[in-house]
């Protein structure tokens, strides 16, 4: 009974230093697999709103401390990156909509299954077609269209990324209803704030993926 003990012991305290660790993703791919590269020092940085006007953007910058080469591949190559605490970010450099795109920088995200969910806002029609790429991740269907056309393209939404065509679309009202289903006292909270913009639709996302947890 006591060697038990003991061996579950040491399995815990081995297992603590594989949990909070930093982790960055090249791809799509590797975020689905969780299979990152560690990294020993990942900073993030919430930028400023006078940082996001001047220079638009997303939300967050992320670094890698002194380490030029790393902190390059964090800005340009980085699909993804999972901090100690748990917490997901997306690289929005590859991410458009035909004409829009997110901008540099890191966007906050929650992972629900093979499904990413994000926060981010468009920097508009003119300024996103300088940047566009062939291997851009692209919204699009008639949501994207209807997105595009709405005053929403101004706000900062949240957005759905499929895991498994890398379709991106607008998590729309009817589209969060349908997360929220099997979760009633949530789905009735998210019907009374009556909102579309990220500041009340992330934090349900965050407490559906709490739920979620084993």
């Amino acid at each position: 009974m006591k060697k038990g003990c003991i061996l579950l012991l040491l399995m815990s305290v081995i297992s603590l230093p594989l949990i909070a660790q930093n982790i960055i993703y090249s791809n799509l791919k590797e975020l689905l697999a969780q299979d990152g590269d560690t990294v020993a020092v990942l900073r993030v940085e919430r930028r400023s709103k006078n940082q996001i006007v001047l220079t638009g953007g997303a939300d967050y910058r992320i670094t890698a401390g002194n380490d030029e080469s790393m902190c390059r591949r964090l800005k340009k190559r980085c699909f993804a990156v999972r901090d100690e605490k748990g917490d997901l970010y997306l690289n929005c450099r590859k991410l458009r909509y035909k004409k829009l795109r997110f901008g540099a920088w890191y966007a906050p995200a929650v992972q629900l299954g093979k499904k990413i969910y994000f926060c981010a806002m468009p920097l508009g029609s003119v300024v996103g077609g300088n940047f566009v790429e062939e291997d851009d991740v692209k919204l699009g269907g008639n949501i994207g269209d209807a997105l595009a056309a709405s005053s929403l393209v101004t706000k900062r939404v949240c957005y759905e990324l499929d895991g498994e065509t890398g379709k991106i679309e607008f998590l729309d009202k009817n589209k969060m209803v349908e997360l929220l289903k099997k979760s009633p006292e949530l789905k009735k909270a998210y019907l009374k704030d009556d909102s579309q913009e990220a500041k009340h639709t992330f934090k349900y996302l965050l407490k559906l993926k709490e739920q979620q947890k084993p």
